[in-house]
């Protein structure tokens, strides 16, 4: 499993609204992709600074949505983020959630 960590920076009192959108818009096409798997979204105390992990099946899933889908997104929501958003990506370890285990070792 595959993850992409996107931080972004909202701007003032849109928390609201980019939940909103959000649902509306962008997980109907996250739900469309290949490989997509689940989206958690974390917002900090004050609802501007918002962390978004979307999971993936591999790598080259998110991969193409990064390239082909991630661009439209953006554009959906530059009405509610300030900058640009960070995007890390990470393979998964370990999921108690989709129990994915830690490989044992010798």
């Amino acid at each position: 499993m595959f993850a992409r960590n996107v931080s972004i920076h909202l701007k003032s009192n849109m928390l609201s609204d980019y939940t909103q959108a959000f649902g509306k818009d962008i997980l109907p096409l996250l739900r469309k992709q290949n490989g997509f798997k689940d989206e958690i979204t974390f917002a900090g105390s004050g609802g501007v600074d918002v962390t978004a992990i979307s999971l993936w099946e591999n790598k080259a899933d998110a991969d193409a949505y990064n390239t082909n889908t991630y661009p439209q997104v953006l554009k959906t929501m530059a009405r509610f983020i300030e900058g640009t958003p960070n995007v890390h990506t990470f393979d998964v370890v370990t999921s108690t959630f989709h129990k994915i285990a830690v490989p044992a070792t010798a």
